[in-house]
């Protein structure tokens, strides 16, 4: 592991040092080399697509690991979106003059060595590593044993780019040690590595997060909530709120909890479940909302379950503070919806949820690092330090003063 990580920590100074137009260049190469590679990694999903079904992996997983030409080719697409962004690094955040005449610059530099543990899809591979080259930084990938094949290929497509072009393939690694003991090891490496972002599964995210000795962006689980107030209009309400569940439902912003305002849900929820059953959603409901339409009842274990699945739990509430505390209760800080058309009640959602990104009228659905703009993301932090919600370029770049004299001395 050290010796693997003493590479890895070398080739984060050649990566820091490339300028803007090599990078690009190299993404471009490294897209043009995920298509032309395609039938090889298809063969190679497909083995990993086999072992899903043998292992009786779900629906909602199975799905976040299965490539095809499609796939593979939006995977390109995005190294390509990545390449032609502005390059992070060297930017000059703010600078000042002292009385003393010392010139003062704050400048984007990469973090160094960062360590990614995900989970099922296989396009987190080439995603993270571009995100990671474009900020100059060295990636070392941990992906889930489900996608073993997967990613391997993936790597070695990007990092037979690399070697090509005569710079280390260390800058784009898989973890050689993916067991439990491997990662175990790679969270306390602080002498070689910078930063640990873990995304994935509740476990693997507290296991890293309370063991770890280098510093840790978590990128937690997506317990989604929308909130139909009593003054939302409820044509919109009804569209948001099947769209936020029900347009893919093994994602992290889609919505797992809907509340319900108690003035509007004798109207609402009858339109609500048929709308549902037309999706196949199973529906969970509090005892106020059970006593509107016929469904399951729902625990308390079910306000705190992120499904990943075509399940729903409902709860009727009476207001929009009580909307607002179920949320900071149950949620996740990851992303929260009001649907309302009353400004006052707007704002007292968006600035009391306590959540990386707050909705006005809109699906949950939204939170990405693409569709935001940023290219692509690394995850969806849920962090507060130092970044949160979709996580770009931008966000793996740290600073350094540069401090410019003329012979001053204190």
């Amino acid at each position: 592991m050290e010796s693997f990580l003493q590479k890895a920590k070398a080739a984060a100074a050649t990566v820091a040092s490339l300028s803007d137009g090599e990078k690009k260049s190299l993404l471009h190469k490294m897209a043009q080399a995920l298509l032309h590679n395609s039938d090889a990694i298809i063969k190679q999903n497909a083995v990993d697509m086999e072992n899903a079904e043998k292992n009786n992996l779900s629906a909602a997983l199975t799905d976040r690991l299965l490539l095809n030409k499609e796939r593979i080719e939006a995977m390109a697409t995005s190294l390509e979106e990545i390449a032609a962004l502005k390059d992070p690094v060297g930017k000059i955040r703010d600078g000042w003059i002292l009385d003393n005449g010392l010139k003062l610059e704050k400048v984007s530099v990469p973090i160094g060595v960062i360590g990614i543990i995900y989970e099922s899809r296989p396009n987190v591979t080439s995603d993270a590593a571009a995100l990671c080259f474009k900020s100059g930084n060295v990636c070392i990938l941990k992906g889930g044993k489900e996608a073993q094949n997967s990613n391997e290929i993936i790597a070695k497509t990007l990092r037979d780019v690399l070697a090509a072009n005569d710079l280390p393939i260390e800058a784009v690694s898989l973890l050689p040690d993916s067991s439990r003991e491997g990662v175990a090891k790679l969270i306390k490496q602080d002498s070689f590595v910078d930063l640990i972002i873990p995304r994935g599964g509740e476990q693997l995210i507290r296991y890293v997060n309370e063991n770890a000795s280098v510093p840790v962006v978590k990128h937690d689980k997506g317990l989604c909530h929308s909130y139909i107030h009593k003054a939302a209009d409820l044509k919109q309400a009804v569209d948001i709120a099947i769209n936020a569940k029900c347009q893919r439902t093994g994602v992290c912003n889609a919505m797992e909890t809907l509340l319900v305002d108690a003035a509007v849900a004798a109207d609402l929820l009858p339109t609500l479940k048929q709308r549902y059953e037309v999706e196949g959603t199973q529906l969970k409901g509090c005892e106020k909302t059970r006593k509107i339409i016929d469904i399951e009842a729902a625990t308390e274990e079910d306000f705190h379950t992120e499904y990943l699945d075509n399940i729903l739990s409902i709860k009727v509430v009476e207001n929009v503070e009580e909307a607002v505390a179920h949320i900071n209760r149950y949620g996740s800080g990851h992303s929260e919806a009001i649907i309302t058309q009353d400004c006052d009640a707007s704002e007292t959602f968006l600035n009391g949820v306590d959540a990386a990104c707050v909705y006005l009228n809109a699906s949950t659905r939204f939170t990405d690092g693409a569709v935001f703009g940023l290219g692509a993301e690394v995850g969806i932090s849920t962090n507060k330090l130092h970044a949160r919600g979709p996580m770009g370029i931008e966000d793996l770049t740290t600073y350094k003063f540069k401090v410019y004299g003329k012979g001053q001395i204190r």
